[in-house]
């Protein structure tokens, strides 16, 4: 397979990543060649099991789609609660951090509201408006489109917004996580802002519930072994009871924590 044949492809594939459908009329516009060229494409990108073909678009398969936030915010309420409550502890009046999109980082602001003084950089919206409650917290926010019906934003710009500032802790959930760790998102912009995040952090903290070990996604980056320290609500056990017992010293399991 030629450079240009094998590039081509992998864009098509984290374009699919990036926005779940794509029809083969616009990837033909976008990347200037034949609609049989591309119908080749798709074809041999088909052949996996993570994107599927169908009436003239390229998707992700149904195993590999997020649930909208709403679902998932509502999904494990008092795992998640149990999570927001531990990971508060371990931040004081006054710090400064990141906190990611997603439902269980959400649970960590709703926990905060306890807190005075902090400093928020965020592109969660629905953590933004909760830490507002209290005056006397700044909350910084990136530009860019508001992503709906998640209410967050995501982007380069947001990478570059997140690489403009230092953090005493970078809290952050993800998708899923795989029997060997690794870390999964649905979206590879969702992957690269959790390592900015993490780099730009003195602390890094991963706010995970069970129901993502073993769940699938196809964005790959990092890995469990990584995190300064995981919050999660209880053991997963089965395949992944030898990882979690590897992480121990550094795994913090919140339901049967003091309240």
């Amino acid at each position: 397979m030629s450079s240009k044949k094998r590039r081509r492809r992998e864009a098509i594939s984290a374009l699919v990543l990036e926005r779940g459908a794509v029809t083969v009329g616009s990837l033909a516009e976008r990347f200037d060649v034949s609609m049989q060229t591309i119908r080749r494409d798709v074809d041999k990108l088909c052949e996996g099991d993570m994107l599927h073909r169908v009436h003239g678009r390229i998707e992700l398969s149904q195993e590999f789609l997020n649930t909208p936030f709403d679902q998932r915010a509502g999904t494990n309420l008092l795992g998640k609660q149990a999570i927001g409550e531990a990971a508060a502890r371990l931040i004081p009046d006054g710090a400064t951090l990141f906190l990611s999109i997603g439902s269980t980082p959400l649970s960590v602001a709703q926990a905060l509201r306890c807190r005075n003084n902090l400093t928020v950089i965020t592109n969660n919206l629905s953590a933004a408006m909760v830490l507002s409650e209290e005056v006397s917290n700044r909350i910084i926010l990136p530009g860019g489109e508001l992503r709906l019906p998640d209410r967050d934003i995501l982007g380069d710009d947001v990478l570059e917004f997140f690489g403009r500032y230092r953090a005493d802790f970078g809290v952050f959930g993800v998708a899923g996580i795989a029997e060997d760790g690794a870390l999964l998102d649905f979206h590879s912009t969702e992957v690269r802002a959790r390592q900015k995040i993490r780099a730009s952090s003195t602390r890094s903290l991963l706010v995970v519930d069970q129901s993502k070990f073993g769940r699938p996604a196809p964005a790959l980056g990092d890995n469990i072994s990584d995190m300064d320290m995981t919050i999660i609500d209880r053991l997963p056990g089965g395949p992944f009871t030898s990882l979690t017992q590897n992480i121990s010293s550094r795994l913090l399991v919140a339901e049967g924590e003091p309240t």
